[in-house]
């Protein structure tokens, strides 16, 4: 008896969620992706104290779905697990590419893409697979995936794409010991161009630090 994995393509369909308009006035589109256990329409309210007129906000959606208790009540969703990595990786990028180009962001806006906590992985794996050309590149409470090189990222230096870490200093999921390593991937990756942002707090986002990135 032998048991074999076989793999079918088929059409699939997923949400997300804007906040506010883009216009001829949009200055900012931000593209945002939350962190495990989030839903994207809750997740873009952090962005509603970002100037409505000046700012566009995209929240993609994880397509994996799943109850957060045993009351079977909360709903969150995940980007990606350690099962079938590269080909989940593969559909979630694709379905960024989709995202982008349903959107049709004009030239003259700043794209900024922000990562939290899984999303950072996901941000991370996008922007280099795809050579996105953006404005920032935010990274907040997330770690870079082992697979990325330097070179990966050597693009954004000719785009002068600003890139920015942000750690609380009382996070619970960055020992000593995964900041430290955290830190070394960092500045390998990243050539030592990353700008750094700690605050006091922990695996959270804080809404005044998002309002105060320019």
């Amino acid at each position: 008896m032998s048991k074999t994995s076989k793999e079918v393509a088929y059409v699939s369909h997923n949400s997300y969620e804007v906040l506010n308009e883009l216009t001829p006035k949009t200055k900012n589109v931000w593209i945002v992706l939350h962190g495990l256990g989030y839903l994207s329409r809750y997740f873009i309210n952090y962005f509603d104290e970002l100037s409505p007129g000046e700012n566009y906000i995209i929240a993609p959606q994880a397509p994996s779905k799943y109850y957060l208790k045993d009351n079977f009540k909360h709903v969150g969703a995940s980007w990606l697990t350690k099962e079938n990595t590269v080909g989940e990786t593969r559909n979630v990028l694709a379905y960024l590419d989709t995202v982008l180009e349903n959107e049709k962001i004009p030239n003259h806006c700043n794209v900024m893409v922000f990562g939290f906590s899984q999303g950072v992985s996901i941000a991370t794996r996008w922007v280099a697979k795809s050579k996105l050309k953006c404005f920032k590149l935010i990274l907040y409470a997330g770690g870079i995936p082992n697979e990325l090189t330097a070179e990966d990222f050597d693009f954004l230096w000719k785009n002068q794409t600003e890139v920015i870490t942000i750690v609380g200093d009382s996070d619970v999921y960055l020992t000593p010991e995964r900041l430290s390593k955290e830190s070394g991937k960092i500045d390998a990756v990243f050539r030592g161009n990353a700008k750094s942002i700690s605050f006091e707090g922990g695996h959270e986002i804080k809404k005044e630090i998002i309002n105060n990135l320019f």
